[in-house]
């Protein structure tokens, strides 16, 4: 059947208001990396060895400052399914915590597959959903449901395979690789032992990193044995995704599909360590984000404020579909050229609410791309989680020194004030609060009107302390 005619069949056919079929679609292929924060050669990791993704980084718009809507999977992933942050969509924690997290039942005809389904693409996704109701995504090909898996080649065919099969359709693809998502070792009677990163799968990486070729994270200045032995492991995870990258494009170029797809590819948060995953600091929420699209993006390093709200405007413009009219992002489409002229954000939002069933901890954050506002709604009231996946290093922080720099932004993780402000240029690794600081206060003003402007453009509920009730109500009785 050929392109025009299947076309001319699906408009007949569906006639769906807010749906217009363009003349030449693109292809679309959207990456995500599980847990994986900046730590990329092309992004100036002097540790990581990623020659595939910064030949792609060449090739396309590597946006600077790139924030997940929360560093937390499912809600992360919502909003790359409808172009709203999860306090729009509903998908307030992970799916997996069996207490009902989901995305809203007025927003299931807009999922992001569906949306396209109608628009005449064959849909696809290799890896993890993760994101509730599973059963409402239309997707025509699904492979590996649920939690992903390290085999790369495998998952790779599995792209090459459906690519082919879609013959002049178009096609959507999201392509999960699960690395660098820590793994849990089996005890030998039973249950699951501790949590660690498989340094090999099948071969890959060929060169392993070992602890004595890394140092502690900045962000954590903790550089025990053990923590290193972790960090080394999630590199040769993030070598492994490389790997995936370099075979992916080159099924691309042999399918003839290069110079006709859009692709996207982003971290769904930053890495699985205290004061990265899970919190609204800059380890967590920021995130590689590059996009290539063909004949309308033009290979330059960015320094515009973008989400992964965005990603789902994009796309829909990439694919000529009409925007609904309620989204909090934008296409990236008047940004991807190497002009500074398209009007654009000056600030950018984030958020959390919960990663498992508790605790219940709202904070919000903003940043222009230089200072950081950081709320903590609920602070003084209840304690935030000091760890994330079996992380140490809390415990090694309380071993330093009261008076150190590294136990203080440790125990402020999980006791943090009201309000967190950081000025990313002296200080990146949002070690030094400055909220308490006169000589900040303009900033920290500014910052705070940006961020309730934000709240109110993306009708936040959570700015409403009966909803927050509500919420933690809901939830914390739900069934597990």
């Amino acid at each position: 059947m050929s392109r025009l005619f299947f076309r001319i069949a699906i408009f007949t056919l569906l006639l769906c208001p807010g749906i217009s079929l363009a003349e030449d679609q693109l292809n679309i292929l959207l990456i995500t990396a599980d847990d994986l924060g900046l730590q990329l050669s092309c992004y100036g990791d002097p540790i990581a060895r990623t020659p595939n993704m910064d030949q792609l980084a060449e090739q396309s718009v590597q946006f600077q400052t790139a924030y997940v809507s929360q560093a937390s999977c499912s809600p992360s992933r919502s909003t790359m399914f409808t172009g709203l942050y999860p306090h729009g969509n509903g998908h307030y924690g992970l799916a997996n915590a069996n207490v009902g997290f989901q995305v809203h039942p007025d927003l299931y005809d807009a999922l992001l597959p569906n949306v396209l389904k109608r628009s005449g693409y064959r849909t696809g996704i290799i890896g993890k959903l993760h994101v509730n109701p599973e059963k409402q995504f239309q997707f025509d090909m699904r492979q590996g449901n649920g939690f992903g898996s390290r085999q790369v080649k495998k998952q790779v065919q599995y792209a090459r395979e459906f690519i082919k099969q879609s013959n002049d359709q178009p096609w959507f693809l999201m392509l999960n690789v699960f690395d660098p998502h820590v793994a849990r070792r089996r005890k030998p009677g039973g249950g699951q032992g501790p949590q660690y990163f498989p340094d090999q799968v099948e071969g890959i990486p060929k060169s392993v990193v070992t602890a004595e070729d890394v140092p502690a994270w900045p962000w954590q200045q903790i550089d025990s044995p053990e923590q290193l032995t972790k960090i080394a492991g999630y590199y040769n995870c993030v070598h492994r995704i490389d790997a995936a990258i370099g075979m992916l494009m080159q099924v691309l170029q042999e399918t003839n599909q290069w110079d006709n797809t859009l692709i996207i590819f982003l971290g769904d948060h930053g890495p699985p360590f205290a004061r990265g995953k899970t919190s609204c600091y800059e380890a967590g929420l920021r995130v590689p984000f590059l996009a290539r699209w063909p004949g309308v993006s033009q290979p330059h390093v960015s320094k515009r404020l973008v989400g992964s709200v965005d990603i789902y405007p994009t796309i829909l413009d990439a694919a000529g579909v009409d925007m609904p009219q309620r989204l909090h992002g934008h296409s990236l489409r008047p940004i991807l050229t190497a002009s500074d002229s398209a009007d654009w954000r000056k600030t950018l939002g984030a958020e959390f609410h919960y990663h498992g069933a508790a605790p219940f901890f709202p904070r919000r954050a903003i940043t222009d791309g230089r200072f950081k506002l950081i709320h903590n709604i609920r602070a003084g009231k209840l304690s935030a989680s000091p760890s994330i996946d079996g992380d140490q290093a809390p415990v090694f922080a309380k071993q330093l020194a009261a008076d150190h720099p590294a136990r203080q932004a440790m125990e402020r993780l999980e006791n943090p004030p009201e309000w967190e402000l950081y000025d990313l240029l002296e200080d990146p690794i949002e070690f030094v609060n400055l909220s308490d600081d006169p000589a900040f206060a303009n900033q920290k003003q500014r910052l705070t009107h940006a961020l309730s402007d934000w709240q109110k453009q993306t009708d936040d509920p959570f700015t409403d302390a009966e909803f927050r009730k509500k919420i933690e109500k809901k939830y914390s009785n739900s069934s597990r």
